[in-house]
């Protein structure tokens, strides 16, 4: 079977349950600025540059991937939010996009093809490319709102050198995450089919919206009503809210996105709102507690953390939905010809 065939197999069984926050759990380390940099001399201080740790020091992400296979994730997600032409340049690292990207795959690969082989239960890598500093639908200037830092070409062009890496590495799916500006998400977009299509195969999307504002938008101001009929063409295996806030700021808009969705929901809210010093201080048990309401309403089929969670919180989760039935995909509505056009059909 294909990734995907293999994954909605897996999907139709049960809840799967996705992997945590990768950034605070590199935090925990307390790397220095020599541990960031290994034996690299880029000219700039790589510390804070987390995905640079897959040439200089990976066994902090193979530790932090193993924590959430052995709490029960059936997804890795690669430690690649960064890993890009824009946002590494902010490193002086660049040139090294494609290395970065290809280790975090094959490091992630390794481990998931181990715990697979454990048990016999398919264990999946999400290539992870996050939205980049960039926005293709704001202006970065108040003075002149028609300027754009960048163009689609070009950051269509920044997202096919990742993923093309992190399908080399190994990725089962391409994971376009923390969608600010959807205008952005469809360049990740349109890389991923085209990586496909000059592979001759089939390259899985994963789709994961953040929102900015309680009244459920992103920055570029779309409800997830709106961001799903955007990118509906995709045909994404999933679709979903990552980041924004905890999972109780969350519940109306995964409501809402379960109703409007005809694909798979796939949800990891941080682990509460930050306290004053920037910390989270949500417990497990409430993280669990919490996002088991949506898997009771059965309005979910993947479920993990972002921000400040950790393996104790998807071990919480994986356990307190477990048994649950997944989400039942809604059937598309009827749709009619409009000027020749075919209607929509989900891919199997």
């Amino acid at each position: 079977m294909t990734p995907r065939q293999q994954f909605l197999a897996q999907a139709a069984q049960r809840i799967l349950i996705t992997d945590g926050a990768f950034g605070t759990e590199i935090q925990n380390w307390k790397l220095s600025e020599a541990d960031y940099a290994g034996t690299l001399t880029l000219g700039r201080d790589q510390k804070g540059n987390n995905d640079i740790l897959a040439l200089t020091k990976p066994e902090v992400p193979e530790s932090i991937h193993r924590a959430y296979f052995e709490a029960g994730a059936d997804i890795a997600e690669t430690n690649t939010f960064s890993a890009n032409r824009i946002s590494q340049a902010d490193y002086g690292a660049e040139g090294l996009v494609r290395e970065i990207n290809v280790e975090s795959a094959k490091l992630a690969r390794r481990l998931a093809d181990e715990f697979a082989a454990k048990d016999g239960r398919p264990r999946f890598v999400a290539g992870a490319i996050g939205p980049t500093n960039k926005t293709l639908s704001l202006s970065p200037d108040v003075n002149d709102p028609g300027f754009r830092e960048i163009d689609f070409d070009y950051l269509k062009d920044v997202y096919r050198e990742q993923i093309d890496a992190l399908l080399e590495g190994g990725a089962d799916f391409i994971l376009i995450e923390t969608v600010f500006d959807t205008l952005n998400a469809k360049a990740g977009i349109m890389a991923a089919i085209e990586a496909g299509n000059d592979l001759g195969r089939d390259v899985p999307i994963m789709l994961s919206m953040t929102l900015t504002d309680l009244s459920g938008r992103n920055l570029s101001g779309h409800t997830v009503e709106a961001f799903w009929c955007a990118v509906r063409h995709a045909r994404p295996l999933t679709i979903g809210l990552n980041c924004s806030f905890g999972a109780e700021q969350l519940r109306p808009h995964v409501r809402t996105l379960s109703d409007t969705a005809d694909t798979l929901i796939m949800v990891y809210p941080n682990a509460g709102l930050p306290n004053e010093l920037g910390e989270y201080d949500e417990m497990p048990v409430t993280t669990a507690g919490l996002v088991k309401e949506w898997a009771d309403a059965g309005q979910v089929n993947v479920l993990g953390g972002c921000c400040g969670s950790t393996p104790a919180h998807i071990k919480a989760i994986a356990v307190a939905v477990t048994g649950l039935p997944p989400r039942a995909m809604p059937v598309p509505p009827v749709q009619t010809k409009l000027a020749g056009l075919e209607p929509f059909v989900m891919a199997a």
